[in-house]
């Protein structure tokens, strides 16, 4: 948690003054407990001097020396013990024990050998002999040790103990300085906790209080100064957030994937677009946007940031995966943080191919009848031919001219289908007289050919189309029947069944039918089962191609099929 200004400045003068408090009650306690224990052992040295006179007044190697040394014991205190030990360590009395002759050598005890080299010796231990506690003192003398003791009890503490007045005056005081610090502190801090809740609110973008009391000083004009400051940064953020909210629908609607990263590859934003396509194109689940970077199809534009040119900000490249093509571009903005769309150009780009291959097969399909046009004129005009010569090559270019003628409207049928489709208007279509004008239009072709046509549609049968492109589904059908399907064969035309929202048609011959392998690909531009004979037969490669996005235009479905008693049959379905 953080502290309040107010908190640090109590804090940092409590630390001071209790660290100040400490070292001065610290001083004191050891200089007066110092003083005490200097005091009481002035005294019991005064007792061990007291003693050593008396032992020198009476001759120590008299007779009656025990009872000497119980006499001097009437002089001192009761609680004193008296030890005279000999320089060899030798006890020669001890007041507490009656035997003597039992204790050990005493030259090993702590105080006789600080006594042996010091003016004295202290220490506070248990006794071995009475097995009590005290505080020793010993001193050496030419023959002799004098040691006294105190019992070690609540007494003797007491008196080394250092007096706590001075410590009772340290607290106290110590305790006004900080209520008057507090005071102090609690004045000094109240306009900075005013600003800094002020500025916390500005940080934190919470609205502006209704009305601001700030102090008359200093700290006062900042926070005015403040305050103007913030409803500029409020009328802002309001006109930040109404951009930022547009920017946010406008990637979401775009319809294109966008994602936004920083300089280190770390997500800013990205819509939802961005995240279907990486997973296509990741073909695999995954949420974690930072992620797109250790893909093997995103290595270019890592490595385009890596060794990117200082002019070039923004690179294109396409992709491939599952079924579909993407544009990957990155822009790099002036803080280097950049920008990743992906774009699903499959329809795009397919529809590039496919005009580019089907401008390829247009410039095919042409090449052979003009060659053809061209070499029959030549040879008109550059050589005298035999009348029946001269006209039978100019039938032959009269038929190459009539297969550009339907090339050129096939190709203009196609493109407005599937570029235009607005401008085909909707009527209502009598289906079983329509069929009947195209066999009408085909009648020639089908004696030619020895073709028998059958048609069985409900001659109330109707539905809202445009003429001329369900006129080209049947039209071209039985084309390609005429085309293909050989002589003497039979075309049947029904609708198995219809509801209310489709008709179900059915279109098959009695012919050769087609290789299973080639099924898949007839509705395909100028595609050829026999090339050979389709040139020859004048067709123009796009009948089918046609026939299939006509039954689309009407938001319909197409198939294809061999019989079983040969022949190809196609299902489809219009929308009423």
């Amino acid at each position: 948690m953080k502290l309040t200004y107010k908190q640090r400045i109590f804090g940092s003068f409590f630390i001071i003054f209790a660290l100040f408090a400490i070292c001065i009650i610290y001083i004191e306690q050891r200089d007066e407990k110092k003083y005490r224990t200097e005091a009481l052992e002035s005294k019991l040295d005064g007792y061990a001097e007291f003693i050593h006179t008396f032992i020198e007044q009476n001759n120590p190697n008299d007779s009656s020396n025990a009872i000497n040394f119980n006499r001097i014991v009437t002089y001192l205190p009761k609680e004193i013990r008296i030890t005279i030990v000999t320089v060899e360590g030798k006890v020669l009395y001890d007041k507490d024990v009656k035997d003597i002759s039992k204790l050990d050598n005493h030259l090993s005890r702590p105080e006789i050998l600080q006594a042996k080299y010091q003016p004295f010796g202290t220490n506070v231990r248990m006794s071995t002999s009475t097995r009590h506690e005290y505080l020793y003192f010993a001193k050496a003398y030419p023959d002799y040790f004098i040691r006294v003791a105190l019992p070690y009890n609540i007494q003797t503490k007491g008196l080394m103990k250092a007096d706590n007045m001075f410590i009772y005056v340290v607290v106290g005081l110590f305790v006004v300085v900080l209520i008057l610090l507090n005071i102090t502190a609690g004045r000094f801090s109240k306009s900075i906790t005013k600003l800094k809740n002020f500025t916390s609110d500005i940080r934190d973008n919470n609205p502006m209080p209704q009305e601001i009391s700030l102090p008359d000083d200093e700290l006062g004009e900042i926070g005015n100064q403040l305050i103007a400051i913030l409803k500029q940064k409020e009328a802002g953020k309001k006109e930040i957030e109404l951009e930022r909210e547009k920017l946010i629908q406008h990637f979401h609607h775009l319809g294109e994937g966008i994602g936004l990263f920083k300089p280190n590859l770390e997500k800013i934003y990205a819509n939802t677009y961005f995240i279907q396509y990486l997973n296509l194109i990741a073909n695999k689940p995954t949420f974690e946007v930072d992620s797109v970077f250790e893909l093997d199809e995103f290595k270019p534009v890592t490595d385009f940031l890596r060794n990117k040119q200082l002019d070039q900000n923004y690179y294109i490249y396409n992709i491939e995966s599952n079924g579909k093509i993407f544009q990957i571009q990155i822009v790099i903005y002036e803080d280097k943080s950049f920008e990743v769309s992906i774009k699903d150009v499959t329809r795009v780009e397919k529809n590039r191919r496919l005009k580019q291959e089907m401008t390829n097969n247009i410039a095919h399909e042409l090449r052979t009848p003009v060659t053809s046009l061209r070499g029959y004129l030549e040879t008109i005009t550059q050589n005298v031919l035999p009348k029946e010569k001269q006209e039978q090559f100019l039938e032959r270019a009269y038929q190459q001219t009539i297969r550009l003628s339907t090339l050129i409207e096939d190709v203009s049928l196609l493109s407005k289908v599937e570029e235009y489709s607005s401008q085909f208007s909707y009527e209502k279509v009598n289906l079983s007289q329509l069929i009947d004008d195209v066999r009408i239009d085909v009648s020639n072709r089908l004696s030619e050919n020895y073709i028998k046509f059958y048609s069985n549609i409900d001659h109330e049968l109707t539905i809202n189309a445009n003429y001329t492109l369900i006129y080209s589904i049947f039209r071209n059908l039985v084309d390609n029947t005429i085309n293909y399907g050989g002589q003497n064969i039979e075309i049947h035309i029904s609708n198995s069944l219809d509801d209310e929202e489709y008709v179900y048609l059915n279109y098959y011959d009695t012919g050769k039918g087609v290789p299973e392998e080639h099924l898949n690909r007839l509705f395909e531009r100028f595609y050829r089962v026999d090339q050979g004979r389709t040139r020859d037969n004048g067709g123009s490669g796009l009948g089918l191609s046609i026939v299939k996005n006509a039954v689309l235009f009407h938001k319909g479905k197409i198939l294809v099929k061999n019989r079983e008693n040969g022949g190809l049959e196609f299902l489809f379905t219009l929308k009423k």
